[in-house]
């Protein structure tokens, strides 16, 4: 998930919106489907106007050029989107629109809005996943017995991946490095990986789930929810003070 500020049409003031995205080389992608009616949303208006848009992914802040595709190149990528995902599919089968794809690319090279340290750089992810979480617990808590749409289905497996990877990261590479300088920091370290095993088998639950509408739906996104924020705050008071 990313949030995607663009600046109003007609006020000229900065509205930010929460987006799921696809990663597409060097480039994002989003899509309008809102929801498959008959309208843009608001947010791709804006973009037309002006095309200038800032992108948070959590770890970076970047300003970028926002890219409607147009022609067999659009046609292509929303073909490939389709077979990720029915539902945008589904979406555009509702309205006799055409669904926009819009690449978001990066006006500058490299990641600006980086972190000064890891402990920064912690701080930032932990910061971003707390906010995804709480934005998708209350689209599902929204969503009631009509099942998710493609929006929501994607932010869903946005945060599932965005964990995973995190999770990965950390046990691959900083708790190794962490036990070799900080011995003294094992029993905490060794916790910190138990949490990320549970949150795990969470996540999996999860994905289960998002490939059609459940009653359980919404329980187990607060039961990821309440492991996911008590991890946070643990992670945070062993190893910030080490980073």
């Amino acid at each position: 998930m990313l949030l995607l500020t663009t600046t109003g049409r007609r006020s000229g003031r900065p509205h930010t919106t929460a987006l799921g995205y696809y990663p597409d080389g060097e480039r994002l992608l989003v899509v309008g489907s809102a929801l498959g009616a008959d309208q843009h949303p608001d947010w791709f208006h804006n973009l037309q106007a002006n095309a200038e848009v800032t992108v948070e992914t959590g770890v970076f802040t970047y300003e970028a050029d926002a890219v409607p595709l147009e022609g067999a190149e659009r046609d292509e990528v929303f073909a490939r989107l389709v077979e990720a995902d029915a539902g945008w599919g589904e979406y555009q089968a509702k309205t006799s629109r055409t669904i926009p794809v819009v690449a978001l690319v990066q006006r500058q090279a490299g990641p600006p809005g980086g972190a000064d340290s890891f402990a920064e750089l912690l701080i930032k992810v932990h910061k971003t996943f707390r906010r995804e979480l709480e934005l998708i617990r209350a689209e599902v808590a929204a969503s009631g017995t009509a099942g998710l749409g493609a929006q929501l289905r994607i932010n869903c497996l946005t945060l599932c991946q965005g964990l995973h990877n995190h999770h990965t990261g950390e046990s691959m590479g900083l708790f190794p490095g962490l036990r070799e300088l900080h011995p003294e920091l094992a029993t905490e370290i060794d916790a910190l990986q138990a949490e990320h095993d549970q949150i795990g088998v969470r996540l999996e639950a999860l994905e289960k789930l998002l490939s059609e509408p459940s009653p359980d739906l919404a329980t187990e996104v607060d039961r990821l929810a309440d492991l996911l924020i008590a991890h946070l705050d643990h992670e945070e008071a062993a190893l910030l003070s080490y980073l």
